[in-house]
């Protein structure tokens, strides 16, 4: 496993398992189970994913020292807020069984999130916290956050692929000290990703999948990856990218596919904020 170091000194794995969409308890359970199996350690949850619970019993069943373990969660736009933040991380420390978590993110950029952070600056200087940083923060917001609070965000964790590469934003992210965190990074599969031709190629070359080559693409540039399946035998497939590296041409050919948008949303887009925060507003109830 390689790691980054964040920037309070923290080592984080490059690669992480992400449980997003899978809100079963049994198969969450077993799928986190499977990954540790594996070799991940590194395992991304949020309260929106309604599974902390179920990734809290896979780490306790799977035996290992929780010292090994990199815990992220993060705080959902509907526990926004000093107070409210403050007792959602407590009650997800609860859900997990844990007595402190490795990284908390803000989910989303919406609500209260200079209280939400504040806490979390709270608890990360109690120790409570290892490291706290943001998701989906764009730069603007990004900036706002980073200049006025008294804790660098340590990880921004954005929508990072090969087709969305965020190249500018890394580089603002890198001008605060701060790391990159893709989600998403097979874009789930949108504009024919797995078959994409230029993919698909490099592949052959090193005898590698698309979804390998992609993933060893961002790790090359620095960027964190936790991609998610829940099939065991590509969670293999998706940890075994250290035993090879593109060189400057394959690296160039794979740039060539940014197109500097999101596949997803815009938190630009008004109709995409009502959404978010219409939906933020019910709660997890």
């Amino acid at each position: 496993m390689e790691y980054v170091t964040l920037n309070n000194g923290i080592k984080m794995p490059i690669l992480g398992y992400g449980v997003y969409q899978i809100p079963d308890q049994e198969e969450c359970e077993k799928c986190v189970l499977d990954a540790i199996h594996v070799g991940y350690r590194s395992i991304d949850t949020a309260q929106a994913y309604r599974n902390e619970e179920a990734v809290g019993r896979a780490l306790k069943k799977s035996g290992i020292v929780r010292e090994e373990f990199f815990i992220t969660t993060k705080v959902w736009i509907s526990n926004a807020g000093y107070e409210k933040a403050k007792a959602s991380i407590e009650e997800s420390m609860r859900k997990l069984q844990l007595d402190y978590l490795d990284l908390v993110l803000i989910h989303q950029p919406f609500n209260d999130y200079y209280g939400t952070y504040r806490a979390m600056e709270e608890l990360y200087k109690a120790g409570k916290i290892k490291a706290i940083g943001v998701s989906n923060f764009y730069p603007d917001r990004y900036i706002d956050l980073a200049q006025f609070s008294e804790v660098v965000p340590a990880v921004n964790q954005v929508e990072t692929h090969v087709f969305n590469q965020q190249v500018r934003a890394q580089e603002i992210m890198k001008k605060y000290n701060t790391q990159i965190e893709s989600w998403g990074p097979f874009a789930e599969g949108k504009n024919d990703f797995f078959t994409n031709p230029t993919l698909q190629e490099i592949g052959t070359k090193y005898n590698k999948s698309t979804a390998q080559v992609a993933l060893r693409f961002l790790i090359q540039r620095g960027v964190v990856v936790i991609p998610k399946t829940v099939n065991k035998e590509r969670m293999e497939q998706n940890f075994n990218v250290f035993d090879f590296e593109l060189n400057s041409e394959d690296m160039e050919k794979v740039t060539a596919l940014d197109t500097g948008e999101s596949l997803f949303f815009s938190h630009y887009d008004p109709q995409t904020v009502e959404f978010l925060t219409d939906y933020g507003k019910k709660g997890l109830e």
